[in-house]
């Protein structure tokens, strides 16, 4: 339960301490800025009582670092080749809507964490951030961001918490969802998430999706 509990910790943090500035040079200058900016919006003491307007706020700057198509391209692996442009269109939508419905309102969660950036490697068009989440009892939950460079923009496509990817994580589960049925399968199994309830416990870095009992 505990590494579960740094897990969550660590991805939930990752996806609140996100934005881009317009003139971001480097990997590490793209997500630096971000914890200020984002930091700012948890902080503010008039949003707290406002948690729609809080994560409208927040969702704007995932929004602007995310390379979504290049997430759900990951996430489906060797399904994607299979796809239909219109299927593919369709996926990420469907699965950058389930991503703010599931991660946006565990932003409740924050405490004060605070994300130290300590290194990066690049790689022509590819880069990877290595961070460390400081909580306020001081714990360090290892963190490495993995970006890709589109038109001079640094946008980030994977997210690594204590060694275990996020693009990883979701890929095995959506591979056995569509091999036991279908990939209509896998997106109705995202649309009966998005029309419940969002779980805001922290269950970890990429929660199964369970049919519902």
């Amino acid at each position: 339960m505990r590494r579960r509990g740094a897990l969550a910790l660590g991805l939930f943090t990752v996806i609140v301490l996100l934005a881009a500035p317009a003139r971001a040079i480097t990997p590490t200058e793209t997500l630096k800025p971000a914890a200020e900016e984002v930091t700012r919006i948890l902080e503010d003491p008039a949003l707290k009582s406002l948690p729609q307007d809080r994560q409208a706020r927040v969702r704007a700057v995932m929004n602007d670092l995310f390379d979504y198509p290049e997430i759900a391209m990951r996430v489906l692996g060797r399904h994607w080749r299979s796809l239909s442009q219109s299927e593919r269109d369709e996926f990420v939508q469907l699965f950058r809507q389930f991503l703010a419905h599931t991660y946006l309102p565990r932003i409740s969660l924050y405490r004060g964490e605070r994300v130290r950036f300590v290194g990066e490697s690049v790689d022509g068009d590819l880069a990877t951030v290595q961070a460390l989440v400081v909580t306020r009892q001081g714990k360090e939950v290892p963190v490495n961001y993995r970006l890709d460079q589109r038109d001079g923009r640094w946008r980030v496509y994977d997210i690594s918490v204590e060694g275990i990817s996020f693009v990883n994580n979701y890929r095995s589960q959506f591979d056995q969802i569509i091999a036991r049925g279908s990939f209509r399968d896998l997106t109705e199994r995202l649309k009966q998430k998005l029309a419940s309830p969002p779980d805001e416990t922290p269950s970890g870095i990429a929660p199964f999706l369970r049919r519902s009992p």
